[in-house]
């Protein structure tokens, strides 16, 4: 009742409801013949138009007498009036409400027994969800019965536990060993691999300057080779106008020759040797990461094995203990229905004791006269409201037929015309 007194959370009554379902809107105008009829029928049937005479423009007056009832019309200015009249009465009697001691004790008795209403509606649905004493019984017998077969279900858990324990601690010793082994010869490798490494680093640290150098040696020697070539050629040349050189410098100029042209062809072969090298060296660099890889992660997963298996030991290993909380939960469980038992029956009194409060107040309230006055205010509201809409009909009609605009327009055109055709026909005249 208190938040009625606010703007935005009025709702109304089932009489405004009534009300505003029983005058639906009208489709004619607020001037027309069938809203100016009912308005002076419902209004005041003592009420009466004469008949007018048919006008020059066509215009009829308005019939005698009334139609019968018609359909009322509620435009918006009826609907703002009616919001503006209904939210001032509520302000007005909120204030009524706050200076009078009758009805702020009313109030107060309407908010407790919304109150006590809604904490009754919530004491039925938990007395409904609340289980009988023969229900707790049985539901705390099956629940022992199901913590009985789980305490054998993990005794049987806990001895294949420790099956599977024996069973990972002979896994572990044979990877140990296994390992051990491993290790041993993988450590052999790696020595060997680490001095190929190291050797290859250091062909690779000295290639360049090795290359370099027989680079070097290889344009030395192409030099020397056609400097030889010429100077046989020349000596060729020579040999052929001086008949005179001997076949023992002849053979020793093919010697040198023969020789220079094998050193060539060894320093060819060694570029290509230390090329092959090389690639072979790092494709052992890259096997050697991939095995060091392997071997990392084959060692960490054994430890999150070991882990593992030490922690579900830690786990298993005490049966006593497993048991004695297995015992101290069904305890446990047993006090608290015993607590909720002794809730159960304090909440029935409690409920009993609310249900008579509520239906003294409701009784109390139905007797109060504060909500009969409310009940004879409305209803003296909603007869005011409608003699008011009534008369407002009524005004606008009779201001619509009293309105002689149109008629004094026509009327001073038809003397303008008159007037123009008395002169042009004096004009006529005199000429």
């Amino acid at each position: 009742v208190r938040r009625g007194c606010g703007e935005a959370s009025w709702q109304p009554t089932a009489f405004y409801r009534k009300l505003l379902s029983g005058m639906p809107p009208s489709t004619s105008r607020p001037g027309s013949r069938a809203g100016s009829s009912t308005a002076s029928g419902i209004l005041s049937p003592h009420i009466k138009v004469a008949d007018r005479p048919v006008t020059q423009q066509g215009l009829s007056g308005m019939k005698t007498g009334t139609k019968g009832p018609q359909r009322q019309i509620m435009d918006k200015t009826y609907y703002l009036g009616l919001l503006r009249y209904v939210l001032n009465s509520k302000r007005r009697r909120c204030k009524e409400i706050a200076h009078s001691q009758v009805k702020l004790e009313a109030v107060q008795l309407c908010e407790k027994l919304s109150e006590l209403e809604e904490r009754r509606n919530q004491m039925i649905a938990e007395d409904k969800n609340m289980e009988s004493p023969q229900e707790e019984r049985e539901r705390l017998l099956k629940q022992v019965k199901e913590d009985s077969q789980e305490v054998a279900s993990m005794e049987r858990q806990l001895a294949d536990v420790r099956k599977k324990t024996n069973h990972f601690k002979k896994v572990i010793q044979q990877l140990d060993m296994d390992l051990e082994k491993h290790q041993g010869e993988e450590n052999w490798k790696y020595k060997e691999l680490k001095k190929k490494e190291e050797s290859m680093d250091n062909f690779l640290e000295n290639f360049e300057e090795v290359k370099n150098q027989e680079l070097d040696r290889k344009a030395q020697i192409e030099a020397s080779i056609i400097a030889l070539l010429e100077h046989s050629s020349r000596n060729v040349n020579h040999m052929k106008q001086i008949s005179s050189v001997t076949y023992q410098e002849l053979k020793i100029m093919q010697e040198d020759l023969t020789f220079k042209s094998s050193e060539m062809q060894k320093s060819q072969n060694t570029a290509k040797y230390l090329i092959t090298e090389s690639q072979k060296l790092q494709m052992d660099l890259q096997k050697m990461e991939l095995l060091e890889g392997k071997m990392t992660d084959e060692l960490a997963s054994l430890k999150e094995r070991i882990e593992k298996t030490t922690a579900d030991l830690e786990v298993y290993k005490d049966l006593p203990a497993l048991k004695a909380s297995g015992e101290e939960k069904k305890k446990r469980l047993q006090e608290e229905k015993e607590k909720l038992t002794k809730l159960s029956h304090g909440f029935k009194k409690i409920m009993e004791t609310l249900n008579a409060e509520y239906e003294t107040l409701k009784r109390e309230l139905q007797e109060n006269e504060t909500y009969s006055q409310l009940t004879n205010l409305e209803r003296k509201w909603q007869h005011l409201e409608q003699n008011n809409f009534m008369m407002k009909e009524f005004i606008a009609t009779k201001s619509q037929e009293s309105d002689y605009q149109p008629v004094r327009k026509n009327v001073r055109k038809l003397v303008t015309e008159y007037n123009k055709a008395l002169i042009e026909a004096l004009q006529n005249t005199k000429s």
